[in-house]
């Protein structure tokens, strides 16, 4: 519009231009001294005007270049949701992997195995040689276990002469570029950095039908997580994991951190998109192992400026709560409201 503006300005003020293009042909024109002077006279405040609209119209398409580099609130809350469901199962699957060698190792805890047949799609080194025992699993990135494949190092590590099976036995569970992607999508996800693993309650799990009960923490005070497009943030994590059996091992899980009123946060820190946030366990995250170690119930919030989005786990495509799939698909609907007030919701598979 200012273009349009200031060329009638122009035009009314010189009367003509100094040449016009017609076809292939050039258009003399002779203008006066009076002309001249006229000329010089308006050049100053049209191009005054000509160097507004530029600057005008610049600062617009810098401002709807950077507006619209950002996804849409359904695709951030979308994959938010994905991001932090991802992460908390993987550090979980990973959790579940240390607890089954460090079991299985003779020095740990005092039952002896073949370690190296137990995880499919990794090889585990055992040294206690030093004043500190240590696993190192070297995950070698096949698909033998069909949705997934992991890339990267785990180095479990504690002091010697550490048992697992005791009230307070706690390890550390280093990760080193420890790279999972998913197959459906191929959506990868990397952590690096540590968390800490007690047996609050002590005891063995493959002891659990006689014992009843065992109860894990899981606790970081900062993982660095890069999602697939490049970005990377730290994270912290406070989970409670409780072991019963049913038909196989049923993991009750929740959170243990507290900021101010709210309870049950589970993890916290910064998303993908550079906005802080806390998912916060409303309902127990439970996880069956007759179901293929899924979450088959839950409630999460995820609360972040300005929008507070719950997830519901365990459902079907019409966001009805269902019974396990087998191997076929759960999904989480996911509700929030926006800016205008109006109620969204978005059903996706996990």
């Amino acid at each position: 519009m200012c273009f349009f503006v200031s060329q009638i300005y122009l035009l009314k003020k010189i009367h003509h231009p100094l040449n016009l293009i017609a076809g292939a042909q050039s258009i003399p024109l002779t203008i006066s001294k009076n002309q001249k002077q006229k000329f010089m006279k308006t050049k100053l405040p049209v191009l005054a005007v000509l160097a507004l609209c530029t600057a005008l119209i610049f600062n617009a398409c810098k401002k709807d270049s950077s507006s619209s580099s950002l996804p849409n609130e359904t695709t951030q809350v979308s994959t938010e949701a994905d991001d932090q469901t991802t992460v908390s199962n993987e550090v979980d699957n990973a959790a579940n992997d240390v607890n089954l060698m460090v079991e299985a190792s003779a020095s740990f805890s005092g039952k002896g195995y073949e370690i190296q047949s137990l995880i499919c799609d990794a090889t585990v080194a055992a040294d206690t040689s030093s004043g500190t025992w240590k696993l190192t699993f070297t995950f070698n990135g096949s698909n033998c276990l069909g949705n997934r494949t992991r890339n990267g190092v785990i180095v479990v590590s504690t002091p010697a002469h550490t048992h697992w099976k005791n009230a307070g036995a706690a390890i550390t569970v280093a990760f080193q570029d420890y790279k999972v992607t998913r197959t459906s999508d191929n959506k990868s996800v990397t952590l690096n950095g540590s968390i800490v693993f007690t047996n609050q309650s002590g005891g063995l799990l493959l002891n659990l039908p006689t014992l009843g009960t065992i109860t894990h923490s899981i606790t970081s005070s900062g993982m660095t997580i890069t999602f697939n497009d490049g970005s990377q943030r730290t994270w912290q994590i406070a989970k409670q994991r409780v072991f019963t059996y049913s038909n196989g091992y049923v993991i009750t899980e929740t959170g243990t951190h507290t900021d101010g009123n709210t309870t049950g946060i589970a993890i916290w820190g910064t998303n993908r998109y550079g906005k802080s946030f806390t998912w916060q366990i409303t309902q127990p995250l439970v996880v069956r192992q007759d179901c293929n170690f899924r979450v088959v119930s839950g409630q999460v919030v995820n609360t972040r400026p300005a929008v507070t989005a719950t997830a519901t786990f365990g459902l079907d495509s019409a966001g009805n709560q269902t019974t396990c799939p087998g191997t076929g698909t759960y999904y989480m609907k996911i509700v929030w409201v926006d800016a205008s007030n109006v109620t969204r919701t978005v059903i996706l598979p996990y």
